[in-house]
């Protein structure tokens, strides 16, 4: 039987790590991409030859032509510039605009049933690019960031309570910036809210250091920014669709009227499955995390609208 095939775009830190998690878990064939020659083709090998050692047989090339993208199951695209300390996300939407312009165009013409899963930032404005210029439905073109924020605000909780990170289940919606919006009742240890053992001012700090959480990164670094924590959350996405498993993930999807949002790619909790987007799941929400949601969702059609501008 035919292996998966998964194109990952851009052979920086993202996407090397990408690729690494999922020829290391045996998922797919990888197709490393970048415009840098010798750059892709350098990682690919390097990783291949951590495959005798790791125990896997997964193929991992690098390349700089999309050819050899062909026939791909899922295409990542991690490319474009990193945030610079002092740069906002929007800084970065000219540039990364045109970049995820090309690298959709280019590989929706080699791998026309791709599922799409999108890391460029600014992450919900570069999945409209995406969707318009694939002209795929909303169900295969996904956003990763949700899932990122979450695993933060997981963290975060774990560490705060002394408690296995495995037990903790938190739930991050909205745009992927600063309006993002963590959601403390819907977010649990061991099935327990943690307003019910937290007080109201750690649970804020908690939903500020997780809105922040890039940042905090960047800020420690200096040169660059996260990787490690970015891969795995896109490996979860990958993971779930290939194998069907409809796991309950928050990514970036086009809102057709859920959460009382129509065309916009706002992150909400979504089953992942082989099609990629299955359904959204609309869970209630009280007036006041509406209204963040309202607010963060103001924020990403306002990129929006200067994306249009450009």
């Amino acid at each position: 039987m035919a292996r998966n095939k998964v194109t990952v775009v851009g052979a920086g830190n993202v996407g090397a790590t990408t690729a690494q998690r999922i020829a290391e878990a045996g998922l797919a064939d990888v197709v490393l991409v970048d415009i840098v020659e010798g750059l892709p083709q350098g990682k690919a090998l390097d990783l291949a030859e951590a495959a005798p050692v790791v125990g896997h047989d997964a193929r991992i090339t690098g390349t700089n032509d999309y050819a050899d993208t062909a026939g791909s199951d899922i295409v990542v695209v991690t490319s474009g510039l990193a945030r610079q300390p002092g740069m906002s996300r929007d800084d970065l939407l000219a540039k990364n605009a045109g970049i995820v312009r090309s690298v959709v165009e280019q590989a929706v013409k080699q791998s026309p049933d791709a599922i799409l899963i999108i890391v460029t930032n600014p992450l919900d404005a570069m999945c409209h690019v995406a969707l318009q210029v694939s002209g795929f439905p909303r169900e295969r073109v996904l956003g990763m960031a949700g899932v990122l924020d979450s695993a933060r605000f997981r963290t975060f909780i774990a560490q705060e309570l002394g408690v296995s990170v495995e037990d903790t289940h938190a739930f991050v919606l909205g745009g992927h910036g600063d309006t993002m919006v963590p959601l403390p009742r819907y977010s649990t240890v061991a099935g327990i809210p943690i307003t019910e053992l937290l007080s109201p001012e750690r649970v804020r700090a908690l939903c500020e250091r997780t809105a922040n959480g890039g940042a905090e990164v960047v800020a420690l670094l200096k040169t660059g920014s996260a990787f490690y924590a970015p891969a795995a959350s896109v490996f979860e996405m990958v993971e779930s669709i290939l194998l069907d498993r409809r796991r309950v993930l928050p990514c970036a999807v086009l809102l057709q009227g859920e959460f009382r949002t129509s065309d916009l790619f706002v992150g909400v909790p979504v089953v992942l499955g082989r099609g990629g987007l299955e359904r959204v799941l609309e869970i209630p929400l009280t007036e006041e995390e509406q209204a963040a949601f309202d607010r963060s969702a103001g924020a990403v059609r306002e990129l929006v609208a200067k994306l249009a501008a450009l």
